[in-house]
């Protein structure tokens, strides 16, 4: 990333689960899945695959100690989209006090990227941070479901966010961590451009 390049960080919010306004059914059929196992290799995979061109990089200094930490919490789920087999994209929800809810990480992988999942998976994902209490016993009923996206995230990101009924009520320029940190971000470099001719 150009280091003279601004970054402009959006925070969007829910306070009602009436807000969501769900995307139409996908052109593809996909299945979303809670992955119930928490494993930080699975979700490292995820987290590279899916934001190599995005530049996500904050967490790849992560140990795998630091990622089950997070993935084994009481109220943190990651639900992934499924098309045959293969993963297609993946929501992370992450519980905080007083019924928040965090989408810490969402997106698809490059193959999935123009079929309609995203809106799909992304009302599936909000939907599951509404109803979050009802899986995990002791915590409070949610109120309030948030997230950031900034302008190194797709394109579409966030018209996604905002057609899905998330309201902005922050902005910011240049929120330290958007920064390069020296981390290459993907599974590899180039890994995030499909190939021609691969559907």
């Amino acid at each position: 990333m150009n280091p003279d390049m601004d970054v402009t960080t959006w925070y969007l919010e829910q306070t009602d689960p009436g807000d969501l306004r769900p995307a139409r059914e996908p052109r593809l059929p996909v299945d979303i899945v809670r992955a119930a196992i928490p494993s930080p290799e699975f979700n490292r995979f995820l987290y590279t695959a899916v934001g190599g061109d995005w530049q996500w990089t904050e967490r790849l200094p992560w140990t795998w100690q630091q990622w089950m930490s997070l993935l084994d919490r009481p109220g943190t789920e990651t639900w992934v989209a499924w098309r045959d087999g293969t993963p297609a994209g993946y929501v992370e929800l992450v519980s905080h006090d007083g019924g928040v809810v965090e989408i810490s990480s969402f997106g698809l992988l490059p193959f999935a990227i123009g079929h309609g999942l995203g809106g799909h998976l992304l009302t599936t994902g909000t939907a599951r941070a509404w109803d979050m209490a009802d899986r995990w016993p002791g915590l409070p009923p949610t109120r309030r479901v948030w997230l950031h996206t900034c302008s190194l995230d797709g394109p579409a990101a966030l018209a996604n966010y905002q057609a899905r009924g998330f309201r902005i009520y922050d902005t910011r320029l240049n929120v330290p961590g958007d920064e390069d940190d020296g981390c290459t971000p993907g599974a590899w470099p180039g890994a995030m451009r499909p190939l021609p001719g691969v559907r």
